[in-house]
C-alpha cells in the first residue's frame, strides 16, 4: 500500500478546478458584502442636515449672542470634545461674551491682558467656583459637568461679565449681530429647540429634521 504525502494531497486539492472556483466565488462575495456593510455604516454616520434660522426682537441690540440648541435627547449621551474650549480675558472683557459648551467640556480661562484677572461664578451648576487670580499669559481651567447657565465674573474688575451655557447635546449655535445662526451636522429626527438670551426669552420649538434637506426656523424674542 502506497501512502500519499501531505504535499501530494495538498497539490491534488489545489488542482481541483471546480472546488477552487467555488472557493474564489465565495471569497469574492464575502469581500463584496463587507464592502457594502462599510459603505452603509459610513452613510448612516454622515447623513446630517443643518438647522438655519434667524432670531428677531424689537430691540436689535439683543439679537447677538443668543444661544440656540437642541434639548436633551432621551437615551443618548454625548462625549465631550477632546479639545478644550477657551475663554480669553482681553481688553478688560471676556471673549467671547457667551460660550455654549457640551456637558463635560473643560474650559480654559486665559488672561490676555497686562493686568491681573480673576474668574469666579456664584452659580451652583458650576459649584460656585473661584479660580483665583493670575497674570498675563497664564490660564486656569474648569470642567462643566452640569447643564445650565453660569455667569462668569472677575472680582478684580466688577464690570466684566460673561456666560457659559452648558447643554446636553453637541447641536448648538450662537447668533451673529443680525440674529442669524446655523446648527450643523444634525441627524434626522424630531427635536425640541431651546433658546437662551441674556435679557429676553423665546418659546421652545418642536422641529423635524429630514434625512435630506435643511430646516429653516424663525424665532421671536420677547420679555
Amino acid at each position: 500500500m502506497v501512502m500519499k504525502t501531505n504535499k501530494e494531497m495538498i497539490m491534488k486539492t489545489n488542482t481541483n478546478p471546480v472546488k477552487n472556483k467555488v472557493l474564489k466565488s465565495f471569497s469574492s462575495r464575502l469581500r463584496n458584502l463587507a464592502l457594502v456593510i462599510i459603505i452603509l455604516s459610513i452613510s448612516a454616520n454622515t447623513i446630517a442636515s443643518e438647522i438655519k434660522g434667524v432670531v428677531k426682537a424689537s430691540r436689535k441690540r439683543y439679537l447677538e449672542n443668543t444661544v440656540i440648541y437642541i434639548d436633551k435627547i432621551e437615551g443618548k449621551q454625548f462625549e465631550p470634545p477632546e479639545k478644550q474650549a477657551i475663554f480669553d480675558q482681553k481688553n478688560m472683557k471676556f471673549v467671547p461674551h457667551v460660550l455654549p459648551v457640551l456637558v463635560g467640556t473643560t474650559v480654559d480661562f486665559y488672561n490676555g491682558d497686562a493686568v491681573m484677572h480673576n474668574v469666579f461664578t456664584p452659580e451652583k451648576i458650576a459649584e460656585k467656583f473661584n479660580l483665583g487670580s493670575w497674570k498675563k499669559g497664564e490660564s486656569r481651567s474648569y470642567t462643566f459637568m452640569n447643564p445650565g447657565v453660569a455667569a462668569m465674573l472677575c472680582n478684580v474688575h466688577p464690570e466684566m461679565e460673561a456666560f457659559v451655557v452648558v447643554v446636553e447635546t453637541p447641536y448648538f449655535a450662537v447668533t451673529d449681530k443680525d440674529g442669524n445662526f446655523t446648527i450643523k451636522d444634525v441627524p434626522p429626527g424630531e427635536y425640541t429647540l431651546k433658546i437662551w438670551n441674556e435679557k429676553l426669552k423665546g418659546d421652545d420649538i418642536t422641529i423635524t429634521v429630514p434625512a435630506e434637506g435643511d430646516v429653516s426656523v424663525e424665532i421671536e424674542l420677547k420679555r
